[in-house]
């Protein structure tokens, strides 16, 4: 685990899908936790640019978020997340969807463009969905072991 020193807050730490952004401390359900930061660039720039750090924040704009210094950039996509991302103007802030625990990782439902677009086609590895796949290949494992099928 790799403590932050811009944010005492957050760990990078390496996850079963790469590198993940973690709680050092807890945080209630509702608290403004991390800022996505970056250079704001045009949608059009964003497009020809291409990669999977643009958050935009209107129809016109996007934050790059590429950055190793935009800790953010580190949070993981969950079908089930305990965070939420609000645009306020130009700024995007993370807040706390629920109360999150020291040592869990910070994730948010990238949606359904960037999903279906980056995730979708390698298959959803969240918590959520491997998780499920795990406990099912567990299940017809412990079956085959006990004779079934």
């Amino acid at each position: 685990m790799t403590k932050t020193e811009g944010n005492p807050s957050f760990a990078v730490k390496r996850t079963d899908i790469g590198l993940g952004l973690f709680a050092v401390r807890p945080f209630p359900k509702g608290k403004r936790m991390i800022e996505y930061v970056g250079p704001i660039i045009s949608n059009e720039e964003a497009d020809r640019k291409g990669g999977l750090y643009l958050f935009e924040i209107d129809e016109k704009r996007t934050i790059d978020g590429s950055a190793r210094s935009n800790l953010a950039r580190y949070i993981n996509h969950s079908c089930r997340p305990n965070a939420i991302a609000y645009i306020y103007g130009q700024r995007v802030w993370i807040y706390s969807k629920r109360a999150i625990k020291a040592g869990e990782a910070i994730t948010l439902n990238y949606g359904k463009t960037y999903f279906d677009r980056f995730i979708k086609p390698k298959g959803c590895k969240c918590e959520t969905c491997g998780g499920r796949t795990k406990k099912k290949a567990a299940r017809k494992s412990a079956a085959r072991a006990a004779g079934g099928r």
